[in-house]
């Protein structure tokens, strides 16, 4: 019986030495993925917002979502964050006595809060099944419910906060915008550009829409300005209108290896509610350390030596007894 304990004794120990040795060995994280070309996104102007919510009706009506209710009056529609019924909101950052827009002391603004489409999303790299995809050419985040398992690492892995999970559905699954990709074979684009009154939220490429930004921060507060309204290179529904007081930063150009959703303010991002995020995306290094440890099987190797290391401890054998 002395082979059966030494044979356990060999996994264990060779287990934890290989998985020594591999921590040994620094994870260097790969490159951050880059936006595709082709790139769709959005560019949100939050000096430009008014605070309509018509984005928010029209993303839930091409969605087919339910209204949620967050109120104690039941004739609105009032979700007060995104959920997996509620893929875009318009949150109000308030101070002192709210005199004047897009000031950060006695002033108010409005920030755009949906999926950012991330550059090299995290929630591709966490979803063990590949129910969150993202496309090669177009960049959009995308979600089969066909495939997924509803283990929520996509929701545990945004920076963001956006994949959320439908706990009220008897299969379990994840709500997401996808920038309304279901839309594009009709030739049309995302509802929330398309319906904006003010062109606060604009539809386009993404290397196009940072042109744009860029353009804009270039104005002097106050200046004359064109807006254009819904879509980048589609029909003129501009406008004129004059520049806004931005702050010097197009977050998304580089927060978290960038992103296809492009923003705008006068007020602190982080005071809008925009997390304050590395160059890097995460991804990049979750991916490595993953790898290195799944590479020849290192992680469950050492996993089985730990399981029977356990099991060892705690269940008499009969061989023990007859030791004794």
């Amino acid at each position: 019986m002395s082979t059966r304990r030494d044979f356990l004794k060999g996994v264990l120990a060779s287990g934890a030495a290989v998985t020594a040795a591999a921590v040994t060995e620094p994870a260097v994280a790969r490159e951050t993925k880059s936006r595709p070309p082709e790139a769709l996104g959005l560019l949100f102007d939050a000096t430009l917002c008014v605070g309509c919510k018509a984005c928010v009706s029209a993303c839930k009506q091409v969605n087919n979502l339910p209204p949620e209710f967050s109120t104690a009056d039941p004739l609105w529609d009032t979700p007060l964050d995104t959920s997996a019924y509620t893929f875009n909101v318009i949150k109000m950052y308030r101070n002192g006595t709210m005199a004047a827009k897009d000031h950060e002391t006695d002033g108010f603004a409005f920030m755009k809060v949906s999926c950012m489409h991330c550059a090299d999303p995290s929630c591709v790299s966490a979803c063990p099944v590949t129910a969150m995809t993202k496309d090669p050419v177009t960049g959009v985040v995308g979600y089969d419910p066909d495939r997924c398992i509803g283990c929520r690492y996509c929701v545990a892995a945004c920076p963001f906060g956006i994949p959320k999970y439908q706990y009220d559905s008897p299969t379990g699954k994840i709500g997401k915008c996808e920038l309304c990709r279901h839309r594009y074979k009709d030739g049309k684009y995302a509802a929330c550009a398309e319906v904006c009154p003010t062109g606060a939220t604009l539809f386009g490429k993404s290397s196009d829409l940072l042109v744009e930004a860029k353009r804009r921060l270039a104005l002097k507060p106050g200046a004359p300005m064109k807006v254009q309204r819904g879509k980048i290179g589609g029909p003129d529904q501009s406008y004129e209108a004059v520049a806004g007081n931005y702050l010097q930063h197009v977050y998304g150009e580089k927060e978290y290896g960038g992103t296809q959703v492009l923003k705008l303010s006068g007020v602190t991002f982080e005071k809008v509610g925009m997390p304050d995020l590395p160059e890097n995306a995460a991804a990049a290094l979750s991916e490595t350390i993953q790898h290195t440890l799944y590479a020849n099987m290192i992680m469950p190797v050492a996993v089985l030596g730990a399981l029977t290391f356990v099991a060892k401890r705690n269940v008499k054998h009969d061989d023990d007894k007859e030791g004794n």
